[in-house]
């Protein structure tokens, strides 16, 4: 039986150890890897869609995934209400530079969700009646005083599903 290298075992959280050249600061020989914060734009992601999981919390919408991956597809929430899995796509944005938030999902992306949900349904989508697409469109407002203010467009029955086969 052959031993992996030290840089090649799992660590015990099950995820696996990262090789590092030196040891540095912050991870001391033998400690866990640094982990960098998220670059601005990945950050403003994901807490969009925090926000986006808890503002549908409190409509009653039971989250039933985040990020997860299906058909090599990641879907930003899966939630339910009552008999309904809603497939939701989450965008955060600071400017109108590029347009609107939702504007982000073309013609391609919206194919890629309709492949993931039903990748998504065929593994896991056992009792439920309806499916259907949402997206949750921030707008993101900061003033000079360092204050941000978040605008929330929730577009319920965004695109339709065509089988993607």
């Amino acid at each position: 039986m052959t031993s992996q290298p030290p840089d090649r075992r799992r660590q015990k959280t099950g995820t696996p150890s990262r090789p590092s050249s030196s040891p540095s600061p912050e991870s001391p020989a033998g400690g866990a890897p640094c982990r960098h914060p998220p670059a601005p734009h990945l950050a403003l992601g994901n807490e969009g869609e925090a926000r986006a999981a808890d503002y549908l919390a409190a409509q009653g919408y039971r989250i039933v995934a985040r990020n997860v991956r299906a058909g090599g597809v990641e879907l930003d929430l899966v939630v339910r209400r009552g008999r309904t899995v809603v497939f939701v796509e989450v965008k955060t944005r600071r400017s109108h530079r590029f347009g609107a938030p939702e504007l982000a999902i073309d013609a391609r992306k919206r194919r890629r969700l309709v492949r993931g949900a039903y990748a998504w349904l065929r593994e896991r989508g056992r009792g439920f009646q309806s499916a259907r697409f949402d997206v949750i469109a921030w707008q993101v407002f900061s003033r000079g005083s360092g204050e941000t203010t978040w605008k929330l467009r929730h577009i319920q029955n965004a695109f339709e599903a065509e089988d993607p086969a």
